[in-house]
């Protein structure tokens, strides 16, 4: 590893972790000695993060130079916390991991007085009922989604049927019955919605549907309206 990818890894260590952040933890983190670790803090601070902390005490980073300063009201820092809280809860869990990070990023960004009440926000999302188990990793899926590239997959419908089909992926939907992919089915050669818990495997190929995701899409969800 780098050290400036180092540097990063830190920092992003030090907004995501539960504060104050051990050294032992951070060494951790970074894949570093502590001594190593004590050096690199330094060099954060010579270069304008606002770490306050010590060897024992642990470390806060309480000034970040690496973000833009951001305003929020409180409102929309309630909307923040609620769709990251919820996005953390249903997501998979790389994406739960990333709506980890975003909220750390931006609080980060906020004077002290808007941190603390990043903080301690009013509203809360707790959901009691697990949502469904989605496999395969829909992370891979996602990435289909982004790249504009077509799958082959085995799928299980409500009877229990298999077949096998190439499919665009357009967009990954959260549904309060699970997790379904939007799709363009080239076997029938029309939408369809796919349950990820159904597919039993798939194939990323070297199709591309590049660029008609954003059409397709569109004209799938004005099926709807």
């Amino acid at each position: 590893m780098s050290r400036p990818e180092r540097l990063f890894r830190l920092l992003n260590a030090l907004r995501v972790l539960p504060k104050p952040v051990t050294a032992a933890r951070l060494a951790r983190e970074t894949e570093v000695s502590e001594r190593t670790l004590y050096r690199d803090i330094e060099s954060l601070r010579a270069g304008g993060a606002l770490i306050d902390g010590a060897p024992g005490l642990g470390y806060t980073l309480t000034e970040d130079p690496a973000l833009p300063p951001q305003t929020f009201d409180r409102i929309e820092m309630e909307a923040l916390v609620v769709g990251l809280s919820d996005v953390r809860q249903r997501g998979d869990p790389h994406l739960a991991e990333a709506a980890d990070a975003a909220l750390a990023k931006i609080t980060a960004t906020l004077p002290d007085r808007l941190q603390r009440q990043m903080l301690h926000a009013t509203h809360m999302v707790h959901r009691y009922e697990a949502p469904a188990a989605t496999t395969p990793d829909i992370s891979d899926i996602r990435s289909a989604c982004w790249d504009e590239r077509a799958l082959d997959i085995d799928y299980r419908d409500a009877n229990s049927a298999r077949t096998q089909r190439r499919i665009y992926p357009l967009a990954i939907v959260y549904l309060d019955t699970g997790c379904a992919l939007l799709a363009w089915c080239c076997l029938r050669k029309d939408f369809r919605k796919f349950w990820v818990a159904r597919i039993d495997a798939f194939k990323p190929t070297d199709e591309s549907f590049r660029p008609k995701r954003a059409s397709l899409l569109r004209t799938y969800l004005a099926q709807f309206s």
